[in-house]
């Protein structure tokens, strides 16, 4: 009987293609720390809106490198879950608003963000069996993953689950805002001269329009089977 060897898994794509939550699936399946870096870039856009350095439109950079330094994000495992902190505080709410939302891919474009972020990243990665999900994760902060993965999905459909997904928060927009934001996002996370987004040459693409979480597990542990030998898995909980 094989088993699935420490290694670290990395999952890229566009905005609101679920990454987040296929990326904690496969961490509970078979046993991998997860690890989101796009609550990282949240985290800093949180923590700069509220010192008054990111709002009406405007992003000061000189503020929010002021700040950015002390900064104290981190994660923990809380019940089989990974939480972002900002020092004794749990953000994992306040940092999947709207308002965080239409700032994060100004700031996360922004190099020395990027530089902070990903020394961070590297380090809680360090020696274990990691699963982590972000939009250059394969082309930039762990170019050499044993395992690369894109995820896609039409852009009415992304736009109708953050939709969905705000609403259910009591978020106040409309499907029209969300969609033209996710379009926003993309034009920019596809386009910015530091790490944009991009498929790495040697990812597997998940294309999940019409699958259900079920389904997208049930393909990662056909890929994990093939692409590591195994001859038997446990069976899949979800």
């Amino acid at each position: 009987m094989s088993s699935i060897p420490d290694i670290i898994i990395a999952v890229d794509g566009f905005s609101s293609t679920g990454k987040s939550t296929f990326a904690k699936l496969i961490a509970k399946e078979f046993a991998f720390l997860y690890l989101d870096s796009g609550a990282m870039y949240r985290g800093v856009t949180l923590a700069g809106m509220e010192a008054g350095v990111i709002g009406d439109g405007k992003i000061d950079e000189e503020g929010l490198r002021k700040i950015i330094g002390p900064l104290q994000l981190h994660f923990r495992q809380e019940e089989g879950n990974t939480r972002l902190y900002l020092g004794e505080r749990c953000i994992e709410t306040e940092i999947r608003g709207w308002d965080v939302s239409q700032y994060v891919s100004p700031v996360s474009a922004i190099p020395w963000v990027r530089n902070w972020v990903d020394e961070r990243l590297h380090a809680f990665s360090e020696g274990g069996r990691v699963i982590m999900d972000g939009r250059d994760i394969g082309t930039t902060v762990f170019p050499n993953a044993e395992l690369k993965i894109f995820m896609t999905a039409d852009p009415a459909v992304r736009a109708q689950r953050r939709y969905d997904e705000l609403v259910a928060k009591g978020e106040t927009t409309t499907l029209e805002e969300v969609l033209a934001n996710l379009q926003d996002r993309d034009y920019r996370d596809s386009h910015r001269p530091t790490s944009p987004l991009r498929q790495a040459d040697d990812a597997y693409v998940l294309d999940n329009t019409h699958m259900t979480l079920h389904e997208e597990v049930v393909w990662m542990l056909g890929l994990l089977q093939g692409k590591f030998d195994l001859l038997d898995s446990p069976g899949l909980s979800c």
